[in-house]
């Protein structure tokens, strides 16, 4: 019996739906996951038939972030520095939008994925956190900088060193997604402001979506720099053992700092 995808991706018309499909693992990142959602993100970019995509998760949950059984196991490298970076998308250099339809909670890798993307919607029962500090790793996603670039410093500090969840309508009202609404309206009003995107001139959409990245990006590559910098001191320490060792044992983890 062969093992089911990873990703599914659905072209209908000029919108392509990518729907993360672990749900069973809160659509946990593996190294599986990492490279079927890169290998699916470059087939929406290379086929000419796409305006626009939607990504969201199968299940209750968006995406609970990295698999810590599979960084465990090893995966890590892959998982995190593979094609795309992160899910093997986050670093992804696109030319076409991305809609975040989020379905649940956006957690760790999974609200890094999302502010990743163009747009975001999401259900008014979500969550959103970044709680690596809590587990002996930082946001290392582009999590911490892209949140620097969105938001006061005092809310990113907040969020980024108690680990601390924000509601929807936290998010909605600090910019972080575009709507909120009822779960039975997730998908319909993504496709609803997919279709509005693909009325729109290609290259117009193209350029603007750039234009606009550079504005908010400074220099992007040496904040890519700096943050796999502390990215690779904080996997390997000591500490992020303990963190995903206390996480998976349900216990408290005992910090040695190094």
């Amino acid at each position: 019996m062969s093992e089911k995808p990873a990703v599914l991706l659905e072209i209908d018309g000029n919108i392509a739906t990518i729907t993360l499909n672990r749900p069973e693992r809160r659509n946990a990142v593996n190294a599986r996951l990492s490279m079927a959602l890169h290998e699916a993100i470059e087939e929406c970019e290379d086929d000419s038939s796409v305006s626009v995509t939607i990504l969201t998760g199968a299940g209750s949950s968006f995406c609970s972030g990295m698999d810590l059984v599979a960084f465990g196991n090893g995966e890590g490298k892959a998982i995190l520095h593979g094609p795309g970076r992160f899910a093997g998308f986050v670093g992804v250099k696109r030319r076409k939008p991305v809609i975040a339809a989020v379905n649940g909670p956006a957690m760790a890798g999974g609200f890094e994925i999302l502010l990743a993307c163009d747009l975001a919607l999401s259900v008014d029962t979500a969550i959103f956190g970044l709680p690596e500090a809590r587990r002996g790793l930082i946001a290392g996603a582009g999590g911490v900088f892209r949140l620097a670039r969105r938001l006061p410093i005092a809310v990113v500090n907040e969020m980024t060193l108690t680990g601390d969840p924000i509601t929807a309508a936290r998010a909605l009202e600090l910019g972080l997604v575009n709507r909120v609404v009822p779960s039975e309206s997730l998908m319909r009003t993504a496709r609803e402001l997919a279709e509005k995107i693909a009325a729109s001139a290609p290259l117009s959409v193209s350029l603007s979506l750039d234009l606009a990245r550079t504005a908010a990006s400074g220099d992007e590559e040496a904040l890519w720099h700096l943050n796999d910098k502390y990215l690779d001191q904080t996997i390997g320490s000591e500490d992020a053992q303990e963190g995903a060792r206390a996480f998976l044992e349900k216990r408290s983890p005992q910090w040695c700092g190094c």
